[in-house]
């Protein structure tokens, strides 16, 4: 936001100055030229006048002296000529190498020899490298017998424009250096509002709904913006409580009206007999009503967790350590094998509710429903710069992954989609204990930490027939800043 205001704010500044400059620019260099101008205008009226007495008098030494000397003086060669041109007093060499350099030249002179006095040319730019002709005639109206000219080099004249353009560019870029060293601070207290509003949308992002804006301080416009965010929050805070307390609610209201309609069925088993067809009823009974109290117990603790919604660091290293022994045992129950192949030193943001939760769930679902033999759990890290590579404590930025992968049955591709929705059940595991929520949940939970849940082809089956099912969760890696001491600290998120 900063440099946009600046990149609003300097352009203008430039052109106001600009606007100002040059026309400053152009008085200050035609000045210049004016006081040239007016100096041998003055020069040359007063060689006239010694000339029009000379050469009536036919007295030219103390002329020609004086022409001389102030050639030699300022290196302007100054001549008196007739009416054919003819240098009559004057360093004539001089005068005449000028003149072959001065396209106006004849143009000038033939004015002059016309009884009209010479006006300046205004060749002042820098990049012009033209001399100032002036010319006076000699004699009045009808009676001019010749003319005085001079012709004046105007390098100096264009070095102190030039000289006076850079302390105007100077005084120019004064004001532009203030702006920008001001505009700076301005636009940060000015945008603060706008910033801390920017945060607060983030963490609620985030999954913190709690957060608000500051409605106290900023512009009016701002204040107002910041109270209808804060409405909208609450209304969105509160509608996201009661459905979660309907959920909660709801499935612990059905818990205990469940519970006794189970121990009421159960207790009708002594009176069955062993080969009537009530014994196969009562069996699919208990079986459903099992079925909804694990869809209960999913749904409230889907409710517990989604009320979790800070996501925070976490060294993977800490929560393996707490889940691989168990993990082997399930396994081995199971008659599967469990491969855990993770650098050490992987920090990232956990999702709401616990990463082992995510990963638990994870696993579950590779014992329960794919028959598999082997299980994998891996881990890498991604740099920010998409370059795959394995990392450790010394990873700075990036994605972490962590794969759960087996060489079961797999979800063909077409299911994956579906597989993280809701309920949602594959054909093939209908006869198999689960409640279709777990995916959905670890989904959310793993978005809400700024993550992906994603679906892929899993390890090669032992029978070659395809890929089993593979689930990759992706988070944010949390670099690690280095001491004064050399230890590495966890950076602060």
């Amino acid at each position: 936001m900063h440099r946009r205001l600046l990149v609003v704010l300097v352009p203008l500044a430039v052109l106001l100055v600009a606007a100002l400059g040059v026309p400053l620019s152009v008085t200050v260099a035609e000045r210049e030229m004016q006081e040239t101008y007016v100096d041998q205008l003055n020069d040359v009226g007063r060689f006239a006048s010694l000339a029009d007495t000379a050469l009536s008098t036919g007295r030219t030494e103390a002329l020609q002296l004086e022409l001389t000397r102030y050639h030699e003086l300022y290196g302007i060669p100054v001549a008196v000529i007739d009416t054919s041109g003819t240098v009559l007093l004057g360093p004539a060499g001089a005068y005449q190498e000028a003149a072959r350099a001065e396209p106006a030249l004849p143009r000038i002179v033939t004015a002059a020899l016309a009884g009209a006095r010479s006006e300046p040319s205004w060749e002042w730019a820098p990049w012009n490298d033209s001399a100032l002709v002036v010319a006076e005639p000699v004699g009045r109206d009808s009676e001019v017998v010749g003319a005085v000219v001079t012709i004046s080099d105007l390098s100096k004249t264009r070095e102190r424009i030039l000289v006076r353009w850079a302390r105007l560019a100077g005084l120019g870029l004064l004001p532009l250096l203030a702006l920008a060293a001001v505009a700076w601070p301005v636009s940060a207290w000015v945008l603060r509002p706008v910033r801390k509003l920017d945060a607060a949308t983030s963490r609620i992002s985030a999954g913190d709904l709690t957060i608000r804006a500051d409605a106290e301080a900023g512009p009016v416009e701002l204040r107002r913006l910041a109270e209808s965010f804060n409405t909208m929050m609450d209304a969105v805070e509160n509608a996201v409580q009661r459905q979660r307390a309907f959920v909660s609610d709801a499935s612990h209201q059905l818990r205990n009206p469940l519970t006794s309609l189970r121990l009421a069925v159960e207790s009708l088993e002594p009176h069955l007999r062993p080969e009537s067809d009530g014994r196969q009823v009562y069996d699919i009974a208990v079986d459903e009503l099992k079925a909804m109290q694990r869809m209960l117990n999913s749904l409230q603790a889907s409710a517990r967790m989604e009320s979790m919604r800070t996501a925070s660091p976490v060294d993977l290293d800490a929560v393996l350590a707490t889940r691989v022994e168990r993990w082997r045992a399930l396994t081995a129950t199971a008659g599967q094998t469990l491969a855990v192949d993770v650098p050490p030193g992987l920090r990232l943001l956990e999702p709401p509710g616990g990463l082992g939760s995510v990963l638990d769930e994870l696993i579950s679902n590779a014992l329960r429903l794919s028959e598999a033999r082997l299980v994998e759990v891996t881990a890498r890290v991604v740099p920010d710069d998409a370059g795959a590579g394995h990392g450790g404590a010394s990873a700075a930025g990036g994605v972490v992954t962590i794969a759960v992968r087996d060489d079961g049955q797999g979800i063909d591709v077409s299911e994956r989609p579906q597989a993280l929705r809701r309920f949602w059940r594959s054909p093939r595991h209908q006869n198999v204990s689960g409640t279709g929520l777990g995916l959905a949940i670890c989904a959310d939970l793993v978005g809400a930490a700024g993550g992906e849940l994603r679906l892929e082809d899993g390890l090669p089956r032992p029978d070659g027939a395809g890929h089993g099912f593979a689930a990759v969760v992706a988070l944010p890696a949390v670099p690690r800043v280095v001491s004064s001491s050399g230890d590495a600290v966890p950076s602060p998120v």
